[in-house]
């Protein structure tokens, strides 16, 4: 059973870089066809897929995200991670990673993100 859990700071401030962590169980991150990304769902507004990372380490990113979008992997710990530049008020979110590779499911719990000074 793959199961996945975001960490990080809960709240950031304006101009700042959120950094998420998404730590996978169950599966691994390396296996072949497997993609795992990152979702965010504003409050009011429709969620928002922001990128992925494939079982090779090759990355998508939503065009309107991707120029202060990055996500990196560490395959001894069997993580990937999210880095937002530049962070905004309107960047305020609950922030979920997920498989995305296999029906988008499943997807981690969420975790809120406050962008405020």
């Amino acid at each position: 059973q793959v199961q996945l859990q975001e960490s990080g700071p809960g709240l950031v401030k304006p101009s700042e870089t959120l950094s998420l962590t998404c730590t996978v169980s169950g599966g691994s991150i390396t296996t072949n066809s497997v993609v795992w990304g990152w979702i965010r769902h504003p409050p009011g507004k429709e969620p928002e897929w922001m990128g992925a990372i494939d079982a090779s380490g090759t990355t998508y990113y939503n065009p309107s995200l991707k120029s202060r979008t990055s996500i990196t992997r560490d395959t001894s710990k069997n993580q990937f991670t999210l880095q937002l530049s530049a962070v905004a008020p309107r960047d305020t979110a609950v922030y979920y990673c997920a498989r995305v590779s296999q029906g988008w499911c499943p997807w981690g719990q969420g975790t809120q993100v406050t962008v405020s000074s």
